[in-house]
């Protein structure tokens, strides 16, 4: 019997992973944005002094995993998996990485939740018995994900006003069955959900559906109420998608207005930086939660959390053959 399994799609952890140690690298763009100070490197340029974006992509990857595990004071030789994954086709900024750091690699694919997917998944490899410790990275780029999904930069393509801008950067920590630090309480793994949406420039409203939809999934098997939590932080979806998931909650009859962020909305000043409606990508989530949000779990300011990060699982191939959006939302809970 799946004596861990509450409801339909939540988890809760018997012995929950402890995080000890991240690792977080932006652009120069997120540097310039209101947590900058919380980022472990904020780079010069856009391609680490690669030459092209996509190596660029793959060494910041590389290094942010590398500083989590400096971080966590453990070796590399003893971890037990290496999850990651990006945006690119085949996930090659995490495939080459994990050739770099030469540790059993699971790669996944989950766009902006990879975060989330990836924690949760490590979380149950450690409570489950199976590691003891776990590296979970991913990572993107605003020239790599332009190119592949939109436009190249060099068409310099005015954007919509429901565009996001992708964030440069890559967020790694390391999971453990033991140690001091946040622990992995919750994880509630999301259906796909697609309500029509076409618009690869309005991703957004693509996947707001399916964070709403994971947030009462996770409130009706945990019976936890909204308020229970300090902050109620989704994915990336920026100014559009965080004003329906908000509106798709209230509907639903929860109200998340005093306590939900988004990290699309936070990782940039959206009135002085030329981002559209907000921050995206798979780095979006990942560099707000395991760089702020986690010192801001350090310095007394949260103690319970609940990250919903949102993707939207489209590809190149399926937006030009005229497919709709399917978008998901995984959630996992950190407590202090």
């Amino acid at each position: 019997m799946a004596s861990k399994k509450i409801g339909q799609a939540t988890r809760k952890f018997t012995n929950p992973p402890i995080i000890i140690g991240t690792g977080t690298v932006v652009g120069p763009m997120e540097g310039r944005g209101p947590l900058a100070g919380d980022f472990d490197v904020v780079l010069p340029d856009l391609t680490c002094g690669e030459k092209t974006a996509e190596k660029g992509e793959r060494k910041f990857l590389e290094q942010a995993a590398q500083i989590a595990i400096e971080r966590s004071g453990i070796s590399k030789d003893i971890v037990d998996y290496y999850i990651a994954g990006d945006l690119l086709n085949q996930i090659i900024s995490a495939s080459f990485s994990a050739r770099q750091l030469a540790i059993p690699f699971l790669g996944v694919y989950g766009a902006c939740s990879t975060c989330a997917m990836g924690t949760a998944l490590g979380g149950m490899i450690i409570d489950g018995g199976f590691a003891d410790y776990v590296l979970v990275a991913c990572s993107s780029h605003y020239q790599t994900a332009e190119r592949q999904f939109r436009y190249p930069i060099e068409l310099n393509v005015q954007h919509k006003p429901t565009s996001q801008y992708t964030v440069t950067g890559a967020g790694s920590l390391v999971l453990a069955s033991s140690g001091n630090g946040a622990r992995v309480t919750w994880a509630t793994t999301g259906k796909v959900i697609d309500l029509g949406i076409k618009d690869p420039c309005n991703l957004g409203a693509a996947m707001a559906p399916a964070a709403a939809d994971t947030l009462l999934r996770h409130v009706a098997d945990t019976g936890q109420d909204p308020d229970t939590y300090d902050l109620i932080l989704t994915g990336d979806l920026g100014r559009v998608g965080s004003e329906l998931f908000r509106e798709l909650a209230k509907d639903a009859g929860l109200d998340v207005g005093n306590n939900h962020n988004d990290c699309g909305l936070m990782i940039f000043d959206c009135k002085t930086q030329r981002v559209g409606a907000g921050g995206s990508g798979c780095a979006c989530p990942a560099v707000v939660t395991f760089g702020h949000v986690l010192r801001e779990m350090e310095r007394g300011k949260l103690n319970k959390i609940l990250l919903i990060a949102t993707g939207a699982l489209l590809s190149p191939l399926s937006s030009q053959q005229g497919e709709t959006i399917p978008g998901i939302g995984h959630a996992i809970v950190i407590e202090w």
